[in-house]
């Protein structure tokens, strides 16, 4: 695993998961309703990055069904997946409470 942040969908995947497990079409949803729609991932980003965030050990298949004769998996977090997505937020809560100083009219930190 890297130090770098994750890729904005990947948060927001994992975002959607924080509280509770949610099958692929459930994760969307909620992805727009944390965006306030400004994000709607299609079917094909949606499932690679589940599948990349799945390899990476912060997500796992929680159930597998049949569900109108078509496989559905429900998602959850890791415990991987629930410390990464909390490093990340403190990371970007840091990043826009520096932003917020600096627009107030800050001094920078590093000049």
């Amino acid at each position: 695993m890297t130090d770098r942040g994750l890729q904005e969908l990947a948060l927001l995947l994992l975002t959607a998961l924080a509280n509770e497990p949610r099958h692929g079409y459930a994760i969307a949803q909620e992805v727009k309703t944390i965006t306030d729609g400004r994000v709607s991932p299609r079917t094909g980003a949606l499932y690679g990055a589940l599948d990349r965030l799945l390899a990476d050990g912060l997500i796992e298949v929680h159930r597998e069904e049949i569900v109108d004769g078509r496989a559905r998996r429900t998602f959850a977090l890791t415990p991987t997946g629930r410390t990464r997505l909390a490093t990340e937020a403190d990371r970007l809560a840091a990043t826009a409470r520096e932003a917020h100083r600096r627009l107030a009219g800050g001094v920078a930190r590093w000049a």
